[in-house]
């Protein structure tokens, strides 16, 4: 070999660590800020999801869990503190509590468990996205032409 394929064989070598280099620390990046909330219970677990409460009944839901929640002042301090984010009554606002389950009672149809909140860790100042949601005028004007179709059979 001669020199100069030696010189451009080290060229190449610097050129693929800088590109190896510089993809890796980009895919590292983490735009995210984060911060961790400690609370006195904070041995308990924490749970993540999209809470509410509507005639004396409260759930929440997470990605893989949908619990009912025990109604007490907790409850009643986390429902006040999600209403300002509500633009309407079914809203669902995502919250993170920190809490314990316990099962529900097996003679009446129910949740199957009950979480009781013991702090809450911080409320969204949005509502969640609905999954689906439904106007009352919709749902009224189609349940109207399905009933005349109906009658004009």
């Amino acid at each position: 070999m001669d020199k100069k394929t030696t010189k451009n064989n080290i060229i190449m070598k610097k050129i693929i660590v800088l590109i190896t280099l510089f993809v890796s620390l980009s895919a590292c990046k983490n735009d995210q800020k984060t911060t961790l909330v400690t609370t006195e219970n904070s041995n308990l677990a924490v749970y993540k999801g999209e809470f509410i409460f509507t005639e004396g009944a409260a759930v929440l839901k997470g990605t893989d869990f949908i619990y009912g929640v025990v109604v007490d002042d907790k409850m009643k301090e986390l429902a006040d503190k999600v209403a300002p984010a509500k633009k309407d009554v079914y809203d669902m606002v995502p919250v993170i509590v920190t809490g314990t389950l316990a099962p529900g009672p097996q003679d009446i149809e129910t949740w199957d468990e009950f979480l009781t909140i013991i702090d809450i860790v911080q409320v969204s100042a949005k509502p969640a996205k609905a999954d689906v949601k439904i106007k009352e005028g919709d749902a009224v004007k189609k349940s109207e032409k399905a009933i005349k179709k109906v009658e004009e059979k």
